[in-house]
């Protein structure tokens, strides 16, 4: 989720959020359950926890947060989502507006769905148009950083992160002494001992971690 106002975009105001699947407890609707890759689903819960805390949280709306016109990703499906997640919380005066690329994915194409409209189109030249793209694109930008950043976290996790007292020192220590975290789940008490830094009573810990069931 990005926010953008008079100043242009408010950074400190973008949110990620984990999908939980389950309903989330969202106060608001009853769970409902998930089906991989069911953006609908996810859009649903994304919105409903969005909303459903400002609702907790500013329900006179004096705080500044709420805002005067959501943009939906997408085309009338994500709308209707859209619609029925402020219907059920009661909120019936934020307007929507859905955007879905055109024809080829051509930027300038795009189609805008509103509710109880028909899908309009604008200028290609219109600064309308234009702004709306870069909302648009942030967000994609914002999204992509955020899976990649995610995806790097867990190329680099290991198995050693799981064992405690191990840090990172004693991690470097190991993957230099045993060459990867495969080899450190193979070794032997013995061999464990070896390392630098690696007491027996942690050698201990780590040996009994990858051979717990044997």
């Amino acid at each position: 989720m990005i926010v953008a106002g008079p100043e242009g975009f408010q950074k400190n105001a973008y949110r990620k959020f984990s999908i939980r699947g389950d309903g989330a407890n969202t106060e608001a609707t009853p769970a409902q359950a998930m089906a991989p890759g069911d953006d609908y689903a996810m859009m649903r819960e994304v919105l409903t926890r969005r909303f459903a805390r400002a609702l907790k949280e500013d329900p006179t709306r004096e705080s500044g947060t709420w805002p005067d016109l959501v943009l939906i990703d997408g085309g009338p499906g994500q709308l209707a989502v859209a619609e029925q997640v402020l219907a059920d919380l009661g909120i019936t005066d934020i307007p929507l507006v859905a955007i879905a690329k055109g024809p080829d994915r051509d930027a300038g194409r795009e189609r805008f769905f509103l509710p109880g409209k028909p899908p309009r189109g604008l200028d290609p030249k219109s600064p309308v148009l234009y702004y709306l793209q870069r909302l648009r694109d942030e967000a994609h930008r914002f999204a992509i950083g955020t899976h990649r950043a995610r995806r790097a976290k867990a190329i680099g996790a290991s198995p050693l992160d799981e064992i405690p007292g191990i840090g990172a020192r004693r991690k470097k220590a190991l993957l230099h002494h045993f060459g990867s975290a495969r080899g450190v789940s193979r070794a032997g008490l013995t061999d464990l001992e070896q390392v630098a830094g690696i007491s027996k009573t942690v050698a201990k810990k780590i040996y009994d971690h990858f051979h717990a069931d044997g």
